[in-house]
Order: C-alpha cells, then sequence, then structure tokens
C-alpha cells in the first residue's frame, strides 16, 4: 500500500483535478488544514453485480425436487 499524499486544503482546491487523478488512479490523498488532517479522499469501491432473479430457474433443481415426500420421509424428519 502506497503511503497518503498529504495535502493542504489551499492546494487542494488549486490543484483538485490533478488529486483527482492520482486517487482515481488508486493514491489516498488526506486533506489538511494547518497541517491538522481533516478529510480522506479515496477511490470508490466497484459496484457489486446487480442480481438478476430467474437466472438459475432449471439449472439447480428438477421439478421432482418440489413433490410432497412420502409419508416414511416426512415421520422420519418430525422424529415421530
Amino acid at each position: 500500500m502506497t503511503t497518503p499524499l498529504i495535502v493542504n486544503v489551499h492546494d487542494a482546491k488549486t490543484h483538485f483535478s490533478r488529486l483527482l487523478e492520482q486517487v482515481h488512479a488508486g493514491q489516498e490523498v488526506i486533506l489538511a488544514k494547518a497541517g491538522t488532517p481533516y478529510a480522506r479522499m479515496v477511490p470508490l469501491e466497484p459496484s457489486p453485480a446487480q442480481r438478476k432473479p430467474g437466472r438459475l430457474a432449471g439449472k439447480l433443481l428438477d421439478d421432482a425436487f418440489f413433490d410432497a415426500l412420502p409419508e416414511a420421509e416426512l415421520t422420519a424428519w418430525s422424529g415421530a
């Protein structure tokens, strides 16, 4: 991991576009006011992929999976 770049607020305002490009490239930037850290600029995490309901339909379980269980199986599971 790289060492964060510490930039005072005035310089950050002057060179914001350049700093934004550095952050986008993976560099962490700490914004400081009078030498005191105030904020951190870091790149955004990638968005998780959107889920699509039903995309595995028919691929994992066949229709027999949903058939009623035989009475002996039900009794075994109920512990009776």
